[in-house]
């Protein structure tokens, strides 16, 4: 069976966006270390579908460039109905139902983009499988939680050997569910 793995960036404190949902922090060059991309191109190599909130998905299209994963599977969840598009298929209904069933089918593992709502309804109904987290040295007072406040306690075992620190002080972590 396929795994959902969330692979995602949070700050210190939890948050994955300012409260407008501006990312511009995980971008700051200060942070920036050359030819080091946080283990991003080897995760997309195990993975062939996404599954991203609509706001998440707003964010990505409002990035000053094309539509970051046209040759994977993009699936948005949305309370209202919306157009697909060339590489985005949107689901209204029943997510837990289709996400357990995208599970099941042939194919690599599913990339679980976010955002927090999404995280925590994947989460509750059980089918996360890993989150890869990496925290960024920033504080930002407030913003859009990791997990949404509807998130339910669930503890995690941490992966020792899939740890690691990196020298601009990003702390990226590895959990199964």
């Amino acid at each position: 069976m396929r795994k959902i793995i969330l692979y995602i960036a949070a700050s210190t404190d939890g948050h994955i966006a300012r409260p407008d949902g501006n990312i511009d922090w995980l971008h700051d060059k200060k942070y920036n270390i050359p030819d080091e991309d946080f283990g991003y191109s080897a995760f997309l190599q195990t993975i062939d579908t996404t599954l991203m909130g609509h706001a998440t998905y707003r964010q990505i299209l409002g990035f000053d460039m094309p539509f970051p994963y046209p040759d994977l599977k993009n699936y948005v969840f949305s309370h209202s109905q919306q157009q697909d598009t060339e590489h985005v298929t949107f689901v209204k209904n029943n997510v837990v139902d289709f996400i357990e069933q995208l599970k099941e089918q042939p194919g690599k593992d599913i990339w679980l983009i976010g955002g927090g709502q999404l995280n925590a309804t994947v989460l509750n109904a059980g089918l996360l499988d890993e989150i890869i987290l990496t925290y960024i040295p920033i504080i930002l007072g407030k913003g859009i939680p990791l997990f949404s406040k509807d998130t339910q306690e669930h503890k995690l075992k941490l992966i020792p050997t899939e740890n690691k620190l990196y020298r601009n002080g990003f702390l990226q972590v590895r959990y199964s569910c």
